[in-house]
């Protein structure tokens, strides 16, 4: 598949490369980076990176601006279902190749990669060049180390494998990248950050199941000086705490004029119910965009519920033992 994708590439004068809405490290990186080594490999085509940026990540790159294309190849990253392609004229591509880890939603794509084993859409990236003709240098090795480490919470999530570390040992064996300046791009915070991590510390429910919750809305944002993105970002700094199984970060965007919920998850699968409520992901970490912050309470109800279920289930499977 990845000599089918490299041969579409070569084909198109125009690429235009998209991800997913809600930016996030692993999504943005793949990008910038896969438009790096196109164009490193084919100086004369024209490579479009697009899609709402986030000054947060801005020590990446940064994206282009969208443009009327004719003719153009779209290769959407890190995105597995359309309705959450950040790129309005998706349906105007001669050719949509997809490239993804997370677990298959809907076909939209005449080519699609999927490898939901992946730690992160830059390790399937890290995998495509090696295998094709496509160049690389120390600056795309590092846009795909960001995405890398990132979706892979620093090689902490089950995802991280034996392929993964043999990826990045090859990538960095060629490429030596100073590690402390990128794990300093990635999680250095702004003091307002780390109080507003203290107050969701301090005011997050949990629930008799071991769910864990707190609804921000405006008006706490606002107070911390934080911006809508930013409680979302933390939701892995709350990865092991003890009584907590799921644990769920609400937070009201009226910019955006939707709500977005971040999930984590120890036990019970939680990304069909995040497809549910307009999102999706991986089993143990999920996302989604609400209409109201009504809705986020039906969520979380859901939440709970399953992860009843799954109590229930690993006390039958104790006691049978």
């Amino acid at each position: 598949m990845f000599k089918k994708i490299y041969k579409e590439i070569k084909k198109y004068n125009t690429i235009v490369i998209a991800r997913h809405i809600g930016v996030d490290p692993d999504a943005l990186a793949s990008q910038l980076a896969l438009k790096e080594s196109i164009k490193l490999t084919f100086p004369n085509k024209k490579v479009y990176a697009v899609g709402n940026g986030s000054s947060k990540f801005s020590y990446m790159g940064r994206l282009d601006k969208i443009e009327d294309f004719e003719d153009f190849l779209l290769i959407v990253l890190d995105t597995p279902d359309k309705r959450r392609i950040d790129y309005k004229d998706y349906n105007k591509a001669s050719m949509i190749v997809k490239i993804d880890h997370h677990p298959f939603i809907e076909e939209f794509s005449s080519l699609e990669y999927i490898d939901d084993k992946a730690s992160s859409t830059c390790e399937i990236l890290m995998e495509f060049l090696l295998k094709t003709k496509l160049k690389c240098n120390e600056e795309i090795t590092k846009l795909l180390y960001y995405g890398l480490v990132s979706d892979s919470n620093r090689f902490l999530f089950d995802s991280s494998t034996s392929k993964t570390f043999s990826l990045v040992s090859t990538y960095l064996a060629k490429y030596p990248l100073k590690l402390s300046t990128i794990y300093t791009n990635l999680y250095l915070r702004p003091l307002k950050e780390v109080r507003l991590e203290g107050y969701i510390s301090l005011n997050m429910k949990v629930t008799e199941n071991g769910v864990g919750y707190i609804i921000l809305t405006n008006d706490i944002i606002s107070k911390f000086k934080a911006d809508s993105a930013s409680a979302g970002n933390m939701i892995n700094n709350f990865n092991f705490i003890d009584e907590i199984l799921v644990w769920i970060i609400v937070t009201e965007d009226l910019k955006n004029n939707n709500v977005r919920v971040n999930i984590r998850s120890r036990g019970p699968e939680i990304n069909k119910i995040a497809e549910k409520y307009n999102g999706g992901g991986h089993a143990m970490a999920s996302g989604a965009r609400l209409s109201s912050l009504e809705e986020a309470e039906s969520l979380i109800s859901d939440i709970d519920y399953a992860t009843e279920i799954y109590l229930k289930k690993v006390m039958n499977n104790n006691e049978n033992k």
